[in-house]
């Protein structure tokens, strides 16, 4: 009977305990802190025109509420993220720092945030969550892993963190610009994590001001290190960096709009 009574509850410890597991994974890869809200109604300056967004390499092309974005899958990130800044926008609340969460919207599942885990670089955000502090919901997007991308520590800290600071002065003169940024996403990259998040070499930044038919543009083009020299050095033409992401920005103005604006670089129409 003694025997009888071990065995018994020696089965219900054994259940007890995969029942356990099985619900420990479940939580580690399924529950998200939270999810996708659209609580908030977009105003008109948080649509972004169409003149300015890119094309896609990929098809896969994500709307949220205060960005949009084209998700890359085979390097578990975003080519671009694009979103509108305006003065409003530059708060300085004090929001909660959420946790990094799979995007609910991206149907392949974007990349878990424990890749990044112990691999030496930074969860660089794309969208900066500095730029999105004026609501909760809009910090929080912020936080979706397809909106980032693996970043040098002393790089996202560093150059990086100077130029989105710039960024923002700009906004603040300019009343709204249009931003759309991401990694140059390549063949032969090193990798991260179990997923193979891709590390890319260089980041890119292109920002747009002013008309929908004849804006102002600058784009720049950065190494995934730390550097010391001024903002300026990193500015280049449009072109450059559509030849090596292979992406068409400003794909739906007039040609001989795009040929003007995105072989030149001019720098007297930015502050610096």
């Amino acid at each position: 009977m003694s025997r009888l009574y071990w065995n018994w509850n020696k089965g219900i410890y054994t259940v007890l305990l995969i029942i356990c597991i099985i619900g420990f994974w479940l939580f580690e890869n399924f529950y998200l802190p939270h999810g996708s809200t659209r609580e908030e109604t977009i105003g008109p300056e948080e649509i972004i025109p169409a003149e300015f967004l890119p094309s896609s390499t990929t098809g896969v092309i994500v709307d949220h509420a205060y960005f949009s974005l084209s998700y890359d899958e085979p390097y578990e990130q975003a080519e671009w993220v694009a979103y509108m800044l305006n003065r409003k926008q530059l708060t300085h609340d004090n929001r909660k720092r959420p946790y990094f969460v799979e995007d609910p919207l991206v149907k392949t599942r974007s990349a878990d945030w424990r890749n990044y885990k112990n691999s030496g670089y930074d969860r660089g955000h794309l969208c900066p969550a500095g730029d999105r502090r004026f609501s909760k919901q809009a910090y929080d997007e912020t936080f979706y892993t397809s909106n980032i991308s693996p970043q040098n520590r002393e790089f996202n800290a560093g150059v990086w963190n100077r130029l989105e600071q710039t960024i923002r002065h700009w906004a603040n003169d300019n009343k709204r610009l249009f931003v759309v940024t991401g990694g140059v996403l390549e063949k032969g990259l090193p990798t991260i994590g179990r997923e193979q998040v891709a590390v890319p070499e260089y980041f890119y930044k292109i920002v747009a001001v002013g008309p929908k038919g004849s804006p102002k543009v600058i784009a720049f083009l950065l190494p995934n290190e730390e550097s010391k020299l001024p903002l300026r050095h990193f500015v280049v033409s449009v072109d450059r960096v559509e030849k090596m992401t292979k992406i068409n920005f400003f794909s739906a103005l007039p040609y001989e709009v795009q040929e003007i604006l995105e072989s030149k670089v001019v720098l007297e129409d930015w502050q610096f």
